[in-house]
C-alpha cells in the first residue's frame, strides 16, 4: 500500500526534486527548462554521456531524456543507467517526436514516454506522478533499510546491495573497497559510562563516518553491534586508505572521552580491502577487512589496516 505523506511535507519534497534534463537540442533544453523549473530544481545536460557522469556525480530524483541525439543516442543512455548499480533506480521519461520507438523506449527501461510538441500541463503532470512515486519509494526502502539509533543503513541494506555492487564491479573490470570498522572500547564505555551514553556514542560515530564520505555512491551501514562497513564503488585502495584515515581522524577528533583507553578519547579501527577478480562472492572481501580489522586492533588499536 502506498504510504501517505502530509501535503505540506509532500510539496515540500516535490520542491526540492532534481530533475535532470537530456538533449542536444538548446531550444528544446529552453522549453523544457522553462516548463519545470517552477516547480522542481532542474539542471541539464547536452549529450547522454554527460548525462551518465551527472547522473553518478549528483544522482536526481528524476531524467528527462531525448532519443535522438549526437554521441550515445537517448536508447543507449537509458541502458547504460539501467545496467549500472548507482544509477539503475532513477526514472527515466523519454520526450521525444520519434512515435515509433515508443516500444524501445519501454524496452530500455523507461517508466513513461512524452511525445513532442509537448503539452505544458502534461509535462508537469506526469513529471509530478512519477516523483510522488519515487518518494513513496524512497520513504518506504529508509523505513525498511535505515537502522532506527544511529539513523544510517542497517545491515538489510548493505546484505541488499553488496552483492550489487560486486557483480557491477565485475562487469564493468573496476575495483571497489570495503571498509569494516569497531569502535575500540565500546563494552567498557558502556561499563563505565551506562547503556544511554553508549547508545548516544553510537549515533554519533555512525554520523561522523557518514559525513566524511563525498560521493553519493559511497555509503555506511551499522554491520552489527558498535562494528560499520563502507561501502566505496570504483575505489583503489589508495583512495580507500585515504578515506579509511579520514574517518579514522574525524571520530578520534570528536574529543569524546574515554576513561578506559589510552587513547583517553573514543577512537576507531578499521581494516580495509579492495576487490579481487578471483573473488567468487562478496563474503570474500568481507573476511579479508574482517582479518585487517582485527589486525588493527592487535596494532595498538585507532589505526587502519589493509
Amino acid at each position: 500500500m502506498p504510504l501517505n505523506y502530509a501535503d505540506s511535507d509532500l510539496k515540500l519534497s516535490l520542491k526540492t526534486s532534481k530533475v535532470l534534463i537530456v538533449d542536444d537540442q538548446l531550444l528544446s533544453i529552453i522549453v523544457l527548462k522553462k516548463i519545470l523549473s517552477k516547480h522542481f530544481i532542474v539542471n541539464t545536460a547536452n549529450s547522454g554521456e554527460e548525462a551518465v557522469e551527472i547522473c553518478k556525480s549528483n544522482t536526481p530524483d528524476i531524467v528527462l531524456l531525448d532519443i535522438s541525439m549526437d554521441g550515445i543516442c537517448g536508447i543507449e543512455t537509458c541502458l547504460k543507467l539501467k545496467t549500472t548499480t548507482q544509477t539503475q533506480d532513477i526514472p527515466v521519461i523519454f520526450v521525444t517526436s520519434f512515435e515509433k520507438q515508443e516500444e524501445d523506449c519501454w524496452e530500455a527501461g523507461a517508466v513513461d514516454f512524452i511525445q513532442k510538441p509537448i503539452n505544458p500541463e502534461t509535462l508537469y503532470r506526469r513529471v509530478r506522478a512519477h516523483l510522488t512515486i519515487k518518494l513513496q519509494h524512497d520513504l518506504l526502502s529508509q523505513k525498511v533499510f535505515l537502522d532506527d539509533l544511529t539513523k544510517v543503513f542497517n545491515r538489510r541494506y548493505f546484505d541488499t546491495h553488496i552483492n550489487k555492487i560486486q557483480l557491477s564491479a565485475l562487469r564493468e573490470n573496476t575495483q571497489y573497497a570495503l571498509l569494516l570498522m569497531d569502535i575500540d572500547y565500546f563494552k567498557q564505555y558502556n561499563d563505565i559510562y551506562g547503556h544511554v551514553e553508549g547508545d548516544v556514542v553510537l549515533h554519533l560515530v555512525a554520523q561522523t563516518i557518514a559525513n566524511s564520505l563525498q560521493r553519493p555512491s559511497d555509503f555506511v551501514a551499522r554491520y552489527g553491534g558498535e562494528e560499520f562497513v563502507v561501502v566505496l564503488p570504483h575505489t583503489n585502495e589508495e583512495g580507500a586508505r585515504c578515506v579509511a584515515e579520514k574517518i579514522k581522524n574525524n571520530i578520534y577528533g570528536l574529543g569524546v572521552l574515554h576513561k578506559y583507553s589510552e587513547f583517553e578519547f573514543v577512537t576507531i579501527s578499521i581494516g580495509g580491502a579492495t576487490l579481487l577478480q578471483s573473488d567468487e562472492g562478496n563474503m570474500d572481501i568481507l573476511q579479508r577487512a574482517d582479518k585487517k580489522m582485527y589486525a588493527a586492533k592487535a596494532q595498538g588499536r585507532n589505526t587502519v589496516c589493509f
